[in-house]
This record gives structure tokens, sequence and C-alpha cells, in this order.
């Protein structure tokens, strides 16, 4: 009996077949001549015929889970992308990456998992589509991680492949107001500084989130959708397209569909990922408001592709890259309003014509930025205030900006989009860890003008590089987001805004300047001369670093374990193979 979506031998089925004799360069090597008995025998148990041999093998890396709503939603992307193989020629097949929710496991010993889940997903991608020699592969994901540890995979195993996002999350209502994950982390803190009541903060949480898709703002789920897109690696308008919608599915088949005929030409991870299109990539990032974790994972994408890529590169492009998108967490408007305003092809249309992007790029369709982007208008439409003119942006200069300094020598990231004034100096509030700093904040112990530092949660130290949008979410909503600084050698969620400095390389744990600050000490952050200084001298720092230990390992088992010793440092991307 013939598999689902396969048609035995018929006439059509046989004459596909021989067409294809070329376009299983890698699958053959298991399944032609005598010597592969053994192996064909094992693909006829699972409904295989003889004419399927000649076709492509491609596999599904289906990230589907009932973890988290970012994932609960792929079953059905998954389906339609097995159609698309089929109908266009090819065996698909299904293989499972994991999911951490960090939604769920935020503010927990949990949260430490997720950047984890980033080397893990790709493993598994690597894994599967090295091991049985697939001559292509859709990669579909939701949160967070799915999107970097996906295209890493890829990029490893360099086949034919192509990136499916799961979709973003509709909003929920709440009393006229928009809702998404983040207002009900912002929530918290307004309960606790008694700015709501705790009827408020229940229906909030209730309707926040109304079914599947990833978190609804231009959080870090969305912006590496928006940055694959601007790769070439997805399919344009595909970034921002909801989870619940049929176009979702559509894009889906469809993207099946030209993956197979990038196996026909031979078109590779490597050949689309390139040193300028992963600066169309930061660029959009920059336009769009994108998240601060943008830059450790496209750190880590650059290492995987063997492109030349240092955080001082997003630097350069922040500099010449407006804010073009008015989005949350520090703008007004969601994903969703983003993609009806004309989606990721609009902003991108915009900087090619400023010259700010590279036209010339491939992209998975075969054809380039320019010509994919021929039919976009090159300014935006009058009825809508998401996207605005280049000649009004939001800002005139990105928003993540590296800082360097006596902190952080190596650079750490600063978002700066929202910010009155992006320079304070004030006194330190420092915390080994994320929950009492939180506890900190909720009992009103934290006040304007403080500079809480959260160390010890690096790569290694953390280990797994936690991300803090508990404390910065509670700080937001007692008032307190731009006139308290916060810095840390772990991460932020892509819902965070305020006066935030993260990834501070060389971290903690390693003997990072940051691990000798004293309760009290006077700490600058200057977002515009792009400086993160200890205000303590050299002698005294030199004093302080003779003095201390290194912690010892938090775990000696595991992959905990396993992620904290071979972790490079975050102005690296935070990647396990940095040999």
């Amino acid at each position: 009996m013939a598999r689902q979506g396969h048609h035995g031998n018929s006439p059509a089925t046989q004459s596909i077949a021989y067409a294809m004799t070329t376009l299983n360069p890698r699958s053959k090597n298991i399944t032609e001549g005598k010597s592969r008995a053994p192996n064909r025998s094992m693909y006829y148990a699972m409904g295989y015929e003889e004419g399927d041999f000649k076709k492509p093998m491609v596999g599904v890396a289906n990230g589907h889970s009932t973890i988290t709503p970012c994932n609960s939603g792929l079953q059905k992307l998954a389906d339609a992308a097995i159609a698309g193989i089929e109908e266009a020629g090819g065996n698909a097949q299904v293989f499972g990456t994991p999911t951490i929710s960090d939604g769920m496991a935020m503010g927990t010993e949990g949260m430490k998992y997720s950047l984890v889940s980033r080397e893990v997903i790709a493993d598994c991608v690597e894994t599967c589509v090295q091991g049985q020699w697939m001559d292509g592969v859709v990669v579909i994901g939701g949160c967070d991680k799915n999107m970097p540890g996906g295209l890493m995979g890829m990029l490893r195993a360099n086949v034919p492949a192509i990136y499916v996002y799961g979709g973003t999350i509709l909003p929920g209502h709440y009393k006229g107001k928009d809702l998404n994950i983040v207002s009900v982390f912002e929530a918290v803190g307004e309960n606790a500084a008694g700015r709501m009541t705790d009827e408020d903060l229940l229906q909030i949480e209730r309707r926040a989130i109304p079914g599947t898709g990833s978190c609804g703002g231009m959080y870090t789920a969305n912006t590496m959708s928006s940055a694959f897109e601007a790769l070439g690696i997805s399919l344009p308008y595909s970034s921002t397209m909801a989870n619940p919608h049929d176009e979702k599915v559509n894009s889906a088949r469809e993207s099946a569909r030209v993956l197979v005929e990038a196996i026909k030409k031979d078109l590779k991870p490597r050949d689309i990922v390139t040193h300028k299109s992963i600066e169309n990539a930061v660029a959009v990032i920059m336009a769009i408001g994108g998240s601060t974790n943008a830059v450790l994972h496209f750190l880590a994408i650059a290492h995987a592709a063997g492109v030349e890529w240092t955080i001082d590169d997003f630097e350069r492009v922040r500099q010449k890259t407006p804010v073009l998108c008015d989005l949350k967490p520090s703008g007004q408007y969601l994903a969703v309003d983003l993609h009806r305003a004309g989606g990721i092809p609009q902003v991108m249309k915009m900087l090619l014509v400023a010259g700010l992007l590279h036209g010339d790029c491939i992209t998975i369709t075969g054809q380039t930025i320019a010509e994919v982007l021929k039919d976009v208008p090159d300014a935006p439409r009058a009825d809508q205030d998401v996207i605005r003119p280049i000649s009004n942006p939001m800002y005139q200069q990105g928003h993540l900006a590296i800082l360097k300094g006596n902190l952080s020598p190596e650079g750490c990231v600063a978002k700066i989009t929202g910010l009155k004034n992006p320079v304070m100096t004030g006194p330190a509030r420092v915390f080994d860890d994320e929950q009492s700093a939180l506890a900190a904040i909720l009992a009103g112990k934290i006040v304007a003008g403080d500079v809480m530092v959260l160390r010890y949660l690096g790569p290694k130290g953390g280990p797994g590089m936690p991300e803090m949008l508990a404390p910065t979410g509670a700080l937001i909503g007692a008032g307190l987001g731009e006139s308290v600084g916060l810095i840390t050698d772990g991460r932020f969620s892509g819902g965070t805004w305020g006066m935030v400095v993260g990834h501070v390389a060389p971290e903690a744990a390693v003997g990072g300047t940051i691990a000798f600050i004293h309760e009290g000490d006077s700490i600058t952050i200057d977002s515009r001369q792009l400086k993160l200084e200890l205000n303590v001298s050299e002698a005294e720092i030199a004093k302080r670093r003779a003095a201390w230990t290194a912690p010892k390992p938090r775990y000696t088992r595991g992959v905990q374990a396993k992620f904290a010793f071979n972790a490079s440092t975050a102005s690296k991307g935070a990647v396990l193979d940095n040999f």
C-alpha cells in the first residue's frame, strides 16, 4: 500500500521519477545499488515504492509541540509542507525538533535551557539531514530559538533548504487595548506598584493570548522571521503572517514547492547567507526596531555560514539605518499591523531605494532581492502609520547600539529606542541572580537613578544566558523603565525596552569586570558615546580582580554542563563550536 500522498507506480509517477534521476544526489548514497537492498527494504516498510527512489528525499524538520502556543499551531503547516513536497515530486521525511517556551520559562531556572535549545535544534537538523543523506530540508518553527537554531543546522548541512515560520499570534483585547504576552509581564509590575487592581491583572492574564502563534510584537520570534525573509531564506510576506490565518498554510505549501525547485537548481543556504545578505538582514532588524537577541543569533548564524561578521558590524549598520516602524515593545503596533501595512517587502523596498540594501543577493526563489521587490511601491501607503516614510522615520539611526568601555571591552548591546535620555550615571545595585533582583523591584527597594547589575547569568555563568523579561517588565510596570538602568551578562527578551544593556562581555563567570562591581559603585551608561563604564580606578579594579575567585560550575553533568563548558563569549554568539 502506498504512503499517504503517494500514487504508487502510476504512469505520472513513473514519468516524474524518470525525469528526476539527478535530483537525489545525496540520498542515492543509501537508495541505489544492490548493496543498498537492506536500506530500500526499510523504506518499503513505510510505503515507498520502486519509483520513489529516484525522487529527492526532503526532510521536514517539524517543530510542532503542545508545550507553547508558539508551536502548537505548526502541525497544519507541516502537513501542508508534506503535501507540497509530494506534489512537487519529492519524498517527505518528517522528523522532530524540540522547543522551550521562553514566555513560560521566564524568571525560572527553566529559562537557562532556552539558549541551549538553539544548539539542540541546530544539532537535530544537522544530524538528521546529514545522517540520512537528505537532498533538501524544510524547517518549520515558532518560538524564539527555533529560527536561529533551524538556520544554523541548515547552514551546517548546506543542502537546499527553506525556513517556514509558524506565524505570529493575534492580539488579545481588554478595555479597548490590544494585548500580548508582554502586557502581562508589565501588568505584574503595575499591580505590585499599586497602579493596577487584582481584577484587571486577572483579566489581562486571561485575555492576552487568544490562540496559537508566536508573541505578537516585534519581539525575538518576529524579529528573526523578518530577518530570515530579508536574508532570502523564507518566502516574501511569510514572516508577518498570523498562524491562525489560511495564508500561512498556503505559504507553507508554496515553500515546499519552491524548495523542490531549489533542489533542481542546487541552490544552497550558504549561497544565500553571505556577508551582503546578513547586512541586509541586520538593516531590516534596525528598520523594524527588532530584538537585542538578533545580535547574538546573527553572530552565531554567520559563524555557521563561515561568514566573517563581528559585533562591530552591527554598530556600523545601525549608524546608517533609520528605524522606520512603530512597533512594540517601544512603539505601539503589532506584527499583524505591519503585515497589513505592507509587511517586510515594503520595508525592504524603502531601504533598497535609499541605497541601504544589496539588491543583488540571491533568494531561495532563485530571484534576487531586487527582482523580488520589483513590484513593491517605493513608499508606504498613506492610509497607515505603522511604516513611516524614510523622510520621517521613528529615529534617524538604529536602536541596537553596541557599547564598549571598561565594563564590557568586548562589547554589549543596548536597546535605545523610546528613551528620552539615553545617558545615565547612578549607583550600582548588585544581584548575583535574577530572582532576588525581581523581588527587590516588587518590594519597592529600587528607586529612580539606580543602576541594577544582574550578573553570573552569561553563557557560562547562567549557564545558558537567561532572559530578563520579568525584572524589566516589573520596572516598566512600576514606572521606572526610563529612570532605572539595568545591565547584565545575560540576555533580554525581545519584549524588553527601557534603559537596559545586555550581553556584557566578558561575563562575570570568567572574570569580566562586571564581576568586580560593588554595591554603590558609580556606573555610567552612555548610548550617545557608546560607553559602558565602571567609575572606579584601574588600580582598584585590579585589586578586586586579584581577590576574585571563579565560582564553581552550577551544573556538572548533562546538557547545561556541556553548554557551559563549550560556550563561547556572547560577543562571538555564544556558539559551542568556536574552536
